[in-house]
Order: structure tokens, then C-alpha cells, then sequence
């Protein structure tokens, strides 16, 4: 066995690099294809999912493998090789046998545990049976990490150390509070209609959300997975073409996406158009408790000097403002268009954070009219205005920095979006506008790292390396049948030859007399080959066994081509590894 794995996961690259070496399906194919066509490898197969990407092959040299595999991966996936060396891991034999099944228990899933992997290690091993590029080795290799994951599920809890991405994703969108009791009558929309996506339109149905719209590339598809969600005693589900994502994305509370896109399903400007409709068709009574300064900031300390003082309603009215003006910034509702006496927008799209914090100065000019600050104080230098912009943009936020960082809202969350895709399909500039909540997958990694483990994980270890050391011992002994079935095929045909030519040299042998001698012949041969047979079976399970089939080889005068032509006999068995 030469097995060789190299791949990069999120343990290994920033979010940003696996984003952009996500290889779609037809780049799947072109990769074993090229793969195969490769020198060192006879066999191959690529476990390509929203957070990994490993391309494992069987080669007869190590340096020359890693060399050709890692430059297809850079080439298929689009990255250049420098630049994607660095976040490439390597394992090979027994080290990548004991990855993939560490892969397949979930032991090295973002969220640790989930069981969804199994899944995608099937669909990697069924596209490898269909274009050939699987062979023996492959073949045997994902057969048995499937049935390594499945007994890991089994045999331990290690599935309350974690669950799936969606279902933690969930978890980390309800911030705490129960899943079930924040998913209650929420409005929701999931883009697209492949597994992932169907997986959170069938759990967002179990939490009991009021209703579920679901937007696909291909409407029909869609249908079909609302009208399975809406059967009887199900949720009220129904399905809309891509371009009415944009409308539903007003009525929603929720969207999850999932798509196998290249570009954003949702950009920035998008979600914001979604929330503009949302504040029309909803006008927000706490639309002053959204424009209300941050304790201790700049503006929180201007207002309460100035209400101490009481300066406000005399500069208000020095200013020309009615009480009436000067409520608008105060909660009072809405106007067809309302401003705040900043004189800024509070709906439709939103100026730069340096302008709100400049028309907010110019504001308290107005306030204060010729005699300068109502306060006594002097206005903030010009470094300022980028936190007086973001307590207009942020208000009663505190966002984590990153791209794909979580946005978490103190205030009240009026669309929580979910992004499970890779690359993604949401904006993560969206984490900047009021009332959203983004969690992706870069936000999941983070969760998930600080996230305890269960103490299920060692006892799935304990399996896992048991069935490493099995799986090695099996391959070994499985390298040395194919000598021991050429070898038991030539003492039968000796025994044959001999046989014939003992019937020529007597030929008066009745029938039965002739089945006779040929019976004894072939039982002594039998008694000779078996402990030979059976112990090298057993020496070739142990570490270095492989070198027995050479000695027989070497010691019997095997053909060569005898042993190779079992092997194929084996793998050209239809029944042979199949999913």
C-alpha cells in the first residue's frame, strides 16, 4: 500500500483560500481524470466538501506523488501554487488511512461529531467507481471508513459533541436562547435545494417555524422539496424561482443559502434594499431606541450635559426648531421621512460613516447656534469622526473584525442569515448594517473552536486507531493473496501434469482407481502448501510483511504476470466495493 493524501481544510487555510480553491463538479472529474493520467498514481479519489478539499491516490513514489498531486490541486482549483503550498497538508500510508477515518467520525469536522461527512465520503467513493478511477485500495479504504464513522456513531455519544453545520449554525444565529423557541413562528427563505440546503429546510420544518420559502436555480427541484416539507401535518412550504429571492428577502426573518454559485447570491446592497422595504412595510416604533448613543460616547455625554443644564430646548428654539423637530430624534415615530436633527436619512441607503458623523456635527452647530457648543465643550479633532460614524452605522453593536466575523446585535435582530455555502453566498459586509445577524461558515470555525469537547472524542480516538492498525493488517495480508492464489494455481497444475502422465503409463487404471490417485496426489500437496500458505498470510499482517510475497515469488518461480492477472480477476468483479 502506497496511499497518499494532500488537501487543505479549514485547520489548515483561512476561510478565504478555501473559498477560492472550492472545486465544483465538473473540476472534480477533471482532477481524477488528470490525476490518473499522472505517473505515480494508479488509482484516485477527491473528498471535496464546503470545508476541505483532499485529493488521496494510490502512488509508487512519495516525492514524485506529492509533487504532481499538489500542482493538480493548484491547477483545478484555480490558486497558484505558492501561494497554496503553505496551507497544504501531507499524510501518507498508515498516517492517511488514520486521517480519512479521523474524517469520517468527525473528529476533524468543523463541528465535531457532525455525521453529515459520511455522506459526502460516499458520494466521493460512488464518483469514483463511475468514471474508474477507483481502485482496489480506494475501493477498500472508503468502504472502511464508512464503516469506521458508522460505528463511531454507534458505538459512543460522540454525536452530543456536536451536530450538524446547520444545526449549529442555528444555534449560534439564536445566540443562546433556545433553537426551538427563537426558530416559533419566524418566516424563512433558503436558497437553494441541494443537500445542505435541504437539510436546513427539513430541520428549520422540525424547530416549527411558521413558514419556509424555498428559491432555487431549477424551480422544479424546488417544488418538490416544499411539497415533501408541506405534507400533511407539515409546515406551510412553497417554492419560488431565484429572481423572487430579492422580494421574499423583505417578509423574511431568516435566510439560509446554500448554492453551488460562484459569485455572491447576496450582496450588501441587496440585503440593504431587503431591510429598507422591511422598515416601509413595517415602520419600527424603536426607531429612536436604534439612534440612541452608546453610553459614555462623545454624544451620550453632549446630550446629558445638555439636559442637566437644560440647554437643549433653549438652542432648539434660538435654532427655529419646533418641538416637533426636535422630537425626531427621540423615538417619536416616523414621518414619511424622517430625519434626525443631525438632519440624517433613517431609512433608504445610508450615507458613509465620516458625512453621518459630519452632518451630526453640524448638526449640534445648529443646536448650539452663534455662541458655540450648548455644552461648553469644544468640538472632536477630525479622528473622531470614524467612531461618531459608527455609532450612527453600529449602533449597540459589537461586531468581530474579519470578513466573515458574526455580527452580534444588542438591539433586536430584524434578519439572521445563515451562509453554509463555500464559496460564499452572502456578502459578509453585511455584518456592518443595523439589525443583521451574519453567521458563515468562517464565524462557525471560530465557534467551534472554542466549543468543549465531549468525552465520547477519546473513545471514538480509541476506535479509530484500532481499526488503522486492522485496516493495515488487512491490506498487507490482501497484498500477499494474490501471490498465495498463483502459487496453489501452479501446484494444481503440477498436480494435473502429473496425474496425466501417470494415466499414460498406466493405462489399464479403472475410473475410479484414476480419481483415487489424483484425490491423494492433491491432498499432499495441499498439506504441504497450507502452513506455509497460512503462516505467511499471518507474517504478512505485521509491519514489513509485504516483503513474504516477494520471497515466494522469488522462491517458487512465479509468473509474474500469474499474480498480476489474479489481481485484475479481483477488481474486475462487478459486486466488488460498490456503494
Amino acid at each position: 500500500m502506497s496511499l497518499l493524501v494532500v488537501g487543505l481544510s479549514h485547520r489548515s487555510a483561512p476561510v478565504s483560500v478555501l473559498e477560492r480553491a472550492s472545486l465544483a463538479s465538473d473540476s472534480q472529474i477533471k482532477l481524477l481524470q488528470d490525476t490518473l493520467a499522472a505517473e505515480p498514481a494508479t488509482e484516485a479519489a477527491v473528498l471535496a466538501t464546503c470545508n476541505r478539499i483532499e485529493l488521496y491516490a494510490d502512488v509508487d513514489k512519495f516525492h514524485a506523488g506529492v509533487a504532481e498531486l499538489s500542482m493538480l490541486l493548484a491547477q483545478h482549483s484555480g490558486v497558484g501554487l505558492e501561494e497554496l503550498t503553505p496551507y497544504l497538508y501531507v499524510h501518507y500510508e498508515d498516517r492517511a488511512v488514520h486521517h480519512l477515518f479521523s474524517v469520517a467520525c468527525g473528529l476533524d469536522s468543523m463541528v465535531v461529531g457532525e455525521g453529515q461527512i459520511l455522506g459526502q465520503i460516499k458520494d466521493a467513493l460512488a464518483l469514483g467507481q463511475e468514471l474508474h478511477t477507483a481502485g482496489r485500495l480506494i475501493n477498500d479504504l472508503f468502504q472502511q471508513a464508512l464503516r469506521v464513522g458508522k460505528r463511531a456513531h454507534s458505538e459512543t455519544g460522540i454525536d452530543r459533541a456536536g451536530q450538524s453545520l446547520v444545526t449549529f449554525g442555528l444555534q449560534q444565529l439564536a445566540d443562546g436562547a433556545d433553537v426551538e423557541e427563537w426558530a416559533a413562528d419566524k418566516r424563512v427563505l433558503v436558497i437553494g435545494a441541494g443537500s445542505m440546503s435541504s437539510l436546513a429546510a427539513t430541520t428549520l420544518a422540525r424547530l416549527g417555524v411558521r413558514e419556509l420559502v424555498i428559491a432555487n436555480r431549477t424551480l422544479e427541484r424546488a417544488e418538490r422539496l416544499a411539497a415533501v416539507l408541506a405534507e400533511p401535518d407539515g409546515v406551510a412550504a412553497h417554492a419560488v424561482p431565484m429572481a423572487s429571492v430579492g422580494e421574499e428577502l423583505t417578509r423574511a426573518d431568516v435566510a439560509v443559502s446554500c448554492t453551488g454559485a460562484t459569485g455572491l447570491v447576496l450582496t450588501a446592497e441587496s440585503v440593504a434594499a431587503a431591510l429598507t422595504e422591511h422598515v416601509v412595510h413595517e415602520a419600527s416604533p424603536s426607531l429612536g431606541e436604534t439612534l440612541r448613543a452608546p453610553e459614555g460616547s462623545l454624544v451620550a455625554r453632549l446630550a446629558a450635559t445638555a439636559a442637566r443644564d437644560g440647554r437643549v430646548h433653549d438652542r432648539s428654539a434660538a435654532a427655529g426648531l419646533t418641538d416637533e423637530d426636535a422630537g425626531a430624534g427621540r423615538g417619536s415615530a416616523p414621518s414619511p421621512a424622517p430625519q434626525s436633527p443631525a438632519g440624517l436619512e433613517t431609512r433608504g441607503s445610508a450615507p458613509d460613516s465620516a458625512s453621518q458623523a459630519q452632518a451630526g456635527l453640524d448638526g449640534l452647530d445648529v443646536l448650539a447656534g452663534a455662541d458655540g457648543c450648548p455644552v461648553g465643550l469644544e468640538p472632536p479633532p477630525a479622528e473622531d469622526l470614524a467612531q461618531h460614524g459608527a455609532w450612527v452605522d453600529n449602533a449597540g453593536r459589537s461586531v468581530r473584525t474579519g470578513s466573515g466575523a458574526r455580527a452580534r446585535a444588542n438591539g433586536p435582530v430584524r434578519l439572521a442569515l445563515l451562509d453554509l455555502a463555500m464559496p460564499r453566498d452572502i456578502d459578509g459586509a453585511v455584518h456592518r448594517l443595523a439589525g443583521v445577524r451574519l453567521v458563515d461558515i468562517e464565524s462557525l470555525a471560530e465557534a467551534s473552536a472554542d466549543a468543549p469537547m465531549a468525552a465520547d472524542v477519546d473513545q471514538v480516538r480509541g476506535i479509530v486507531s484500532d481499526e488503522v492498525a486492522a485496516f493495515g493488517a488487512a491490506q498487507r495480508a490482501a497484498h500477499i493473496t494474490p501471490t498465495v492464489v498463483a502459487l496453489r494455481a501452479m501446484a494444481a497444475d503440477v498436480v494435473a501434469g502429473e496425474v496425466a502422465r501417470l494415466e499414460g503409463r498406466l493405462p489399464g487404471l479403472d475410473e475410479k482407481q484414476r480419481a483415487e490417485i489424483g484425490q491423494t496426489v492433491r491432498r499432499v500437496v495441499d498439506k504441504l502448501l497450507h502452513a506455509p500458505t497460512v503462516r505467511v498470510k499471518q507474517l504478512a499482517g505485521e509491519p514489513g510483511g509485504a516483503g513474504y510475497a516477494d520471497a515466494l515469488r522469488t522462491l517458487f518461480d512465479l509468473d509474474p504476470e500469474t499474480v498480476a492477472s489474479v489481481s485484475r480477476a479481483d477488481m474486475n468483479d462487478p459486486n466488488r466495493g460498490r456503494v
